[in-house]
């Protein structure tokens, strides 16, 4: 995501890879283990407003609303392109979930109006200033007492996950979340109660799953 539509990057750089990012996620990145983690940790309850910021092609929004079928889900993305994919395998699942096209930092959703907010892979891919932006909004939207779930780079754990960050940290987007500043960037957006629950391998670096919530009031 960028600033603007003109500035705007693909989840894979380039538009012409789009239909490569599905079976990519699923070779590279651990993606069925992660992403049900993820939504277990969340703790859905039927009745539940749900966010998918950033959904890409819906793999992550489709398992939550198959995990909690009485939850409202809606995905939110900025790449037009990726989003019809979505629409297609949303389609072919027989499911209902709505998508708008739309930037992760400028959220047009009422405040205080979803219990649960998702964000998969897409933090590291935002400068400093709109990773701010981003959950500040975040935090805007979600109810008091709501709850923000993340998966997305984070500090290397070890020496090999260290030796492998060295290519992620040299992105300025995704070195905050190598330096391991995401929890100190959630606290200064208002949430509360931050803990990394989880941390996997992949080839692209150390992933992280984090939790964070919305203060009560």
């Amino acid at each position: 995501m960028r600033r603007n539509r003109n500035e705007y990057i693909p989840a894979l750089t380039f538009d012409w890879l789009t239909s490569l990012y599905d079976p990519l996620m699923r070779w590279t990145m651990r993606e069925s283990v992660f992403k049900r983690r993820l939504v277990e940790q969340a703790g859905l309850e039927k009745g539940h407003r749900v966010l998918d910021l950033g959904c890409g092609t819906a793999t992550l929004t489709i398992l939550i609303k198959k995990t909690q079928p009485g939850a409202e889900v809606v995905g939110i993305d900025g790449d037009r392109k990726i989003l019809e994919i979505a629409r297609d395998k949303v389609k072919r699942e027989g499911l209902e979930i709505p998508f708008y096209e739309g930037m992760a930092f400028d959220l047009l959703c009422r405040d205080d109006y979803f219990d649960r907010v998702f964000s998969s892979l897409v933090l590291h891919h935002l400068k400093r200033v709109d990773k701010s932006r981003t959950l500040r909004e975040v935090h805007r939207v979600l109810k008091p007492g709501g709850e923000l779930h993340v998966a997305d780079f984070g500090e290397p754990q070890n020496v090999f996950m260290r030796a492998i960050s060295l290519v992620v940290r040299h992105f300025e987007e995704a070195s905050d979340n190598v330096q391991g500043l995401l929890p100190e960037m959630f606290q200064k957006a208002g949430f509360e109660q931050i803990e990394e629950t989880a941390h996997y391998m992949t080839i692209f670096g150390a992933l992280s799953l984090y939790k964070a919530r919305k203060p009560d009031g």
